[in-house]
């Protein structure tokens, strides 16, 4: 028992101080709203009759408070160390330093995207960079490169395989992805916070049902505590109950009627958290089955992502001011402009009926623009805002019961768990 009072010891702080964290983070975006339209930092929400300024890039504040909360946080998994005689570890140390690191760089990187609105290729250029301190600790602390073989390949490759660098490859992806999918997926208010609310909460299940089933078998068997589980899972903990706080502080201020928005900044923010939490906490396979709705967006998107269909600079819904409910928009083109793949691509989706093709006598096509936001409303009808965000964040909800379902039943089908 004083061994699971000591590692629950410096959760129990973080708790606290996400408490106080929560409160002070729905006090600030008040009153600094005003300081971002005399910046400039404003537009106008496209899903409202009303012209109203609304302020931009508050998710910057989200990331600050979030970080000054870190920084004051850092002394406290070490409180166990600074008794007389005891043995610090630097290995720990280092590992929370440099994803305050990379996430600091993330906000730092998303707020200018929000300035300067960014190019897409610097979108997907700078999570790289930022994870690089990240991976280079990663390298000198574990260097486990190895992923375990499915139970009916084993005969073929082993029990386990060593990706080498293609696996720092891969989590360099993973941050890529985790910040761009957020982005991608957006648009409506509250849509943002409340897939990435739905995503942190979901890890914080994943962490405390892992270190649940260890404290449980080591009571069953009379073992000790595995350190090297607790202390992936507990530094997750440290950095996704903080998020959890901070974000439901923004979705007050976010969620229908938006009073303001969040711009790049959330999304890079919370993409960086998610990819530190599962590449140092070594889940990174968990964390993306997380994100089930967002890799279906995403290869849904794919066509205009890769501008195999004309893709206009914003796809949001689009908004009917009579009914005050929002319907699919759409994209016009040529048919002859497309090319063959194109072409091939649009037959998959026409014939599986995932799109609304209208094609007139001349050859010009209109077609809903290609998000799960477009999908949803071209199957549900027009709906308003707040039941469009809602609707998609029970799609969320979903995605992780399924992922779940991946993890633990099924999983173990392929893995020994």
């Amino acid at each position: 028992m004083d061994q699971l009072l000591i590692q629950l010891f410096p959760i129990a702080i973080n708790v606290i101080m996400s408490m106080f964290t929560y409160f002070s983070t729905v006090r600030l975006i008040p009153n600094v709203k005003d300081m971002f339209i005399k910046a400039n930092l404003y537009g106008f929400d496209m899903n409202k009759t009303s012209k109203t300024k609304v302020p931009e890039a508050l998710g910057v504040v989200c990331g600050c408070t979030f970080l000054v909360t870190m920084f004051l946080f850092i002394p406290m998994p070490f409180f166990n160390h600074f008794r007389e005689g005891a043995k610090f570890n630097h290995k720990e140390f280092s590992e929370l330093l440099v994803a305050i690191l990379s996430i600091c760089c993330m906000v730092f990187l998303g707020f200018a995207d929000d300035v300067f609105d960014l190019k897409w290729r610097y979108k997907l250029l700078l999570p790289t960079i930022a994870s690089l301190p990240l991976l280079m600790v990663y390298y000198i602390s574990s260097n486990m490169t190895e992923i375990t073989v499915p139970k009916p390949f084993r005969p073929l490759f082993g029990d386990f395989v060593d990706l080498w660098i293609f696996y720092y490859v891969y989590m360099g992806m993973l941050a890529v992805f985790c910040t761009n999918a957020i982005n991608i997926l957006a648009g409506v208010n509250g849509l943002e916070v409340g897939q990435s609310l739905i995503i942190a909460m979901s890890i914080l299940v994943y962490n405390i049902v892992e270190l649940s089933r260890d404290y449980l078998k080591s009571m069953t068997f009379s073992l000790e505590l595995n350190d090297n589980l607790w202390r992936a899972h507990k530094f997750s903990m440290y950095f996704i109950i903080p998020y959890i706080a901070t974000s439901l502080a923004l979705l007050r201020h976010n969620w229908y009627p938006s009073r303001v928005f969040v711009g790049d900044t959330f999304c890079y923010f919370s993409g960086m958290t998610f990819a530190v939490v599962g590449i140092i906490g070594h889940f990174g396979k968990t964390t993306l089955l997380f994100f089930i709705p967002q890799i279906l967006n995403f290869l849904y998107s794919v066509p205009q992502l890769f501008r195999l269909v004309p893709c206009p600079r914003h796809r949001l819904p689009k908004y009917d001011p009579e009914t005050d409910q929002l319907n699919p928009s759409v994209t016009v083109f040529k048919k002859s402009e497309l090319n063959i793949l194109a072409k091939f691509v649009m037959w998959i989706f026409r014939t599986s009926k995932l799109v609304d093709w209208k094609e007139d006598d001349r050859g010009v096509v209109t077609c809903n623009n290609l998000t799960i936001i477009n999908f949803v409303l071209l199957y549900a009808g027009p709906l308003r805002e707040e039941a469009l965000t809602t609707m998609l964040i029970l799609i969320q909800v979903a995605g992780t019961l399924l992922a779940f379902v991946i993890r633990y039943p099924l999983a173990s089908l392929f893995y020994d768990t």
